[in-house]
């Protein structure tokens, strides 16, 4: 996966790539993935200081399974190319059949898995789509051209020994691909000049509320307008703001947060599901 990820990146010229996992439980994989790759090899510089002068470190994000597919699968099958990697399991960790239909959820929501790679690759030709009877204004915009890269991974069932086989396989490829562009994917400097900035602007805030009646001044003139009016909108006016800074906004979400959590933990917890039909089964 590493030598595709530098094939694609370096030699193809593809900057964006995304994970795809056939399953609700690996929701925040493709940010886990994000976060492993773009703060590793987001660089440009290699080992020894050198700048670099080809492409390196792409753009990583996904979603599960068919929300992707309802935001931004248009752009896969039909705007640039972006390498996919597909992510499914032979077997469910809550598969449901409801009396009268077909399938099971699961074999639903594969068959969404096997096709897409599918319609990716080999897309749909002019002839195809006039040999349904679309009108020839329309012949272009419903035409596929394919040729789309992918790759699709299948594993037994999704338990915590292939959650490990997974994460393993994804820091494998982030390290390969550091090794082949002669970049430290150990290091992440790049996180660090924002922090910086940050506890400076945190001095700005608490100048600010501490002398509301003195415009603060930042490092340039568009931040310096932001600041003052984030400052004199979020004050709140019944607060001791040399004592604890806090702002209304502040003061209700804290508030808020309190009472919901109550309300939630008095609520009892549910003794059963009723998500199967009379002949159903939930396993």
């Amino acid at each position: 996966m590493g030598m595709l990820g530098v094939w694609n990146m370096s030699f193809m010229g593809y900057c964006a790539r995304t994970t795809l996992p056939y399953a609700e439980a690996l929701l925040k994989l493709p940010a886990h993935i994000q976060q492993l790759d773009m703060e590793s090899n987001g660089k440009y510089v290699t080992r020894d200081g050198l700048e670099i002068d080809y492409p390196v470190g792409e753009i990583d994000f996904g979603e599960p399974g068919t929300n992707g597919q309802h935001s931004f699968f248009q752009l896969l099958h039909m705007g640039q190319v972006v390498p996919c990697d597909f992510i499914g399991f032979v077997t469910s960790q809550h598969d449901l059949f409801i009396d009268g239909e077909n399938l099971s959820s699961h074999d639903e929501l594969m068959a969404n898995f096997f096709a897409q790679p599918d319609a990716l690759a080999n897309g749909k030709t002019s002839d195809a789509v006039r040999a349904e009877g679309v009108r020839d204004d329309l012949v272009i915009h419903r035409t596929f051209h394919g040729n789309r890269p992918s790759l699709s991974l299948l594993l037994p069932k999704l338990t915590a020994y292939a959650t490990g086989q997974l994460l393993a396989i994804y820091e494998h490829r982030t390290a390969v691909q550091g090794f082949i562009w002669d970049i430290n994917s150990f290091d992440q400097w790049g996180v660090e000049l924002g922090k910086q900035l940050a506890s400076k602007i945190k001095d700005n805030l608490f100048d600010g509320r501490s002398n509301p009646d003195q415009p603060v001044r930042a490092s340039n003139p568009s931040t310096t307008r932001l600041l003052n009016y984030y400052i004199n909108n979020s004050r709140d006016t019944t607060c001791d703001a040399t004592n604890s800074g806090l702002t209304t906004v502040t003061t209700k979400t804290y508030g808020d947060t309190k009472r919901t959590a109550k309300s939630m933990n008095a609520r009892p917890i549910p003794s059963r599901h009723d998500l199967t039909g009379k002949n159903g089964k939930l396993s």
